[in-house]
């Protein structure tokens, strides 16, 4: 095999992360209006800091309740609460994607639930890669459009500095994000990207034994959702958004940040991903304000 060839297989599954990271963000887009058209908001006023904090709460408790979950050896509690997330997420995606059609008036709800149960149903039953793939692209795409809405430019920038932070000590110093993933990686929950190593790989058959070598590459869903928000809130928040300059630059810099990150985790060592991610998005998104010359406030 030659040198290139090398790379080219090297390199792939870099490629292929970031391709569904660009999935991500323009179907979030895509779900942004209609959801904000249905009053999907989780605020009243979008504008206020604390909001972001609120949500900085709801991590670090979430957390707490895996971490203690894992530890009392009571992992039904993390699989029950990953799965309502889940149907509750499929639920907004296509009901915001339906009220697009004109000709299903009215039957946006009914269909909504049948849909999102179905595939919660399928995901349950038969965990295989691609269709925790297809799906996760789904549920970040639908949870960035919905908190993406919900918060405006300051407390979106303000909220990925501190979950970079976090994710940065979680993963470097107190390493907790390390044991709580490993402690939830053989519950098979849809809550990560997975591109396969080779084509005979599967899922449900990875045993996740400690010292095994790993048959794939493995992204959370969260490194694809962060920085996202920043794409939805410019594109909902800065007039004329759309695919302006700041809402390019945030999804440029976003991919940026991840091939920087791939490069990294190439060498071997788990590193954190929000850091890379989320300063991407950050100096894209403010480069593009530059260039534009758009007001954020």
């Amino acid at each position: 095999m030659s040198s290139s060839e090398h790379s080219l297989k090297d390199y792939l599954p870099i490629l292929s992360m970031a391709g569904l990271i660009l999935i991500v963000q323009v179907l979030s887009l895509l779900l942004s209006t209609p959801m904000e058209t249905n009053n999907m908001q989780a605020f009243e006023d979008p504008t206020q800091v604390s909001n972001s904090i609120y949500y900085i709460i709801m991590i670090l408790a979430f957390t707490l309740v895996v971490l203690i979950a894992i530890k009392k050896n009571m992992k039904w509690i993390i699989s029950l609460f990953i799965y309502l997330a889940i149907l509750s997420t499929l639920y907004y995606v296509f009901f915001a994607l339906f009220s697009l059609i004109p000709s299903l008036a009215g039957f946006e709800d009914i269909l909504s639930v049948l849909i999102s149960t179905g595939l919660t149903v399928l995901l349950y039953k038969y965990p295989e890669w691609y269709i925790i793939d297809i799906l996760g692209v789904c549920i970040a795409g639908g949870v960035s459009a919905l908190i993406g809405i919900s918060l405006s430019i300051i407390p979106v920038v303000i909220l990925l500095i501190l979950l970079a932070v976090y994710d940065a000590i979680s993963v470097y110093k107190t390493k907790h994000m390390i044991t709580m993933a490993e402690g939830i990686m053989d519950l098979k929950l849809p809550i990560l990207f997975i591109i396969p190593k080779h084509p005979g790989y599967s899922f449900i058959k990875e045993t996740f034994k400690e010292g095994e070598k790993r048959e794939a590459f493995f992204m959370g869903l969260g490194d694809a959702v962060m920085p996202t928000l920043l794409v939805v809130s410019a594109n909902v928040f800065i007039e004329n958004g759309g695919f302006s300059y700041p809402v390019l630059g945030a999804i440029l810099g976003t991919l940026a940040g991840h091939i920087l990150l791939s490069i990294v985790v190439m060498k071997g060592k788990p590193q954190a991903g929000l850091p890379f991610l989320n300063t991407g998005a950050i100096l894209g998104f403010f480069a593009g304000v530059l260039i534009s010359g758009a007001s954020i406030l």
